[in-house]
């Protein structure tokens, strides 16, 4: 029964991965993570950056990994020239920024399959 479910799902998130809306949808209802990356070197701009989506993510309940990438490398693979950067599922949405609580939801939440707008 779970090799049944766990095929299910493989064909579903194959079938819909292509679609950003589907992405959200299935990301709201917590059948996937939201992946979160703070791109940065550590300055005190990335880390207030952080913590802010760090808050806003705990505040709406997202199921999300939030991630902090120092490597400079990795950091010019985004094409980003300003830090704090802020990726999310791997598309750079903002950077050189620090964003006030509302400009992550907005982020977070851009569409209106999410529930979230305050």
């Amino acid at each position: 029964m779970f090799l049944r479910i766990l095929f299910s799902y493989i064909i579903i998130v194959r079938i819909f991965t292509k679609c950003n809306s589907a992405i959200r949808t299935l990301i709201i209802l917590n059948i996937i993570k939201m992946e979160i990356k703070i791109l940065g070197t550590g300055c005190a701009k990335c880390k207030a950056l952080e913590a802010t989506v760090k808050k806003v993510v705990a505040e709406l309940g997202i199921e999300a990994n939030v991630l902090d990438e120092k490597d400079v490398i990795k950091i010019m693979d985004y094409n980003v020239m300003r830090t704090p950067a802020l990726v999310i599922n791997e598309k750079v949405v903002s950077q050189g920024k620090n964003l006030t609580e509302k400009e992550v939801k907005n982020l977070l939440c851009n569409d209106n399959t999410c529930s979230c707008h305050n």
